[in-house]
């Protein structure tokens, strides 16, 4: 099993709505890294659902793969804000995953606070500059903020 982190501004999709859903897609992925993150994401893996650009940003549940990587459909959709002219069905660029909610955290865990723990050193989302919307999470740092902070 691997542990990771999926940024997505609560405007737009939340915790919330993931719960309401229990289970829905991850499209709209753009960042070749990130992608090839989520293509090596395996059914079971456990995912921090991340609040960004909100105040405080902040982990705010877990979520957990439900269908292993596949071509992401809003590429080839001229309406869609994700469009992208390049991708094509034949020779998809851009692929999602469908996750299932898991659990809504009672506080939000937010970024200062995780920054404040050494334990979280190698936690990628802590690093000055990281700004991917999908990264691993190492298992310590997965088992640290699940045992010490919710």
């Amino acid at each position: 099993m691997q542990y990771w982190l999926m940024k997505s501004e609560p405007e737009v999709f939340g915790i919330d709505d993931l719960k309401n859903l229990k289970t829905d897609h991850w499209d709209g992925v753009r960042n070749y890294q990130a992608r090839n993150f989520m293509k090596t994401m395996q059914k079971g893996d456990l995912i921090f659902f991340y609040h960004s650009n909100c105040t405080p940003p902040g982990i705010a549940g877990i979520m957990q793969v439900s269908r292993e990587a596949y071509p992401d459909f809003t590429a080839h959709d001229p309406s869609s804000k994700y469009f992208d002219p390049k991708s094509s069905e034949e020779n998809p660029r851009w692929f999602m995953v469908d996750v299932k909610f898991k659990k809504k955290f009672k506080n939000i865990i937010s970024l200062e606070t995780l920054k404040q723990h050494e334990e979280l050193t190698e936690l990628p989302l802590v690093r000055r500059g990281n700004r991917l919307s999908v990264m691993p999470v190492p298992e310590e740092c997965w088992h640290f903020i699940n045992s010490q902070l919710t």
